[in-house]
C-alpha cells in the first residue's frame, strides 16, 4: 500500500521505467538463424517479422521443394528463438513487479 504521494509517483515513476526498458529490449531483438546446409540465413526481429533473407550459391543443389521447405524451416527456427527471447523478457519483466 501506498502511504504518500510522493511514494506513488516514485512507484509510477520505477514502473513506466520498467516499461521503457522492456519496450527498447524487445525492439532490441534480433535472431539470425542458418539453415544446416547454409544455403539460407534468415533474420527476423522480436515480433518475428522477417527482416532479412540471403542465399548462398548452395540454393543451386537444392529442388524447389527443398529450397521452400529449407527457407520455411530457417525462417520457422529463427521466428521461435526470437519468440522465446520476447517471452524470457516478458516473464523476467512480470516475476519483478512488485
Amino acid at each position: 500500500m501506498v502511504e504518500t504521494m510522493d511514494e506513488l509517483i516514485a512507484r509510477v515513476q520505477s514502473q513506466l521505467y520498467r516499461l521503457t526498458d522492456l519496450q527498447d529490449a524487445t525492439n532490441g531483438i534480433l535472431v539470425t538463424e542458418t539453415s544446416p546446409d547454409g544455403a539460407v540465413t534468415a533474420q527476423v526481429d522480436g515480433n518475428a517479422a522477417l527482416v532479412g533473407l540471403s542465399f548462398t550459391p548452395a540454393i543451386a543443389k537444392l529442388s524447389p521443394a527443398e529450397f521452400e521447405r529449407t527457407l520455411v524451416d530457417t525462417a520457422r527456427t529463427a521466428a521461435h528463438r526470437a519468440f522465446a527471447q520476447r517471452g524470457g523478457l516478458i516473464t523476467a519483466f512480470n516475476e519483478g513487479m512488485d
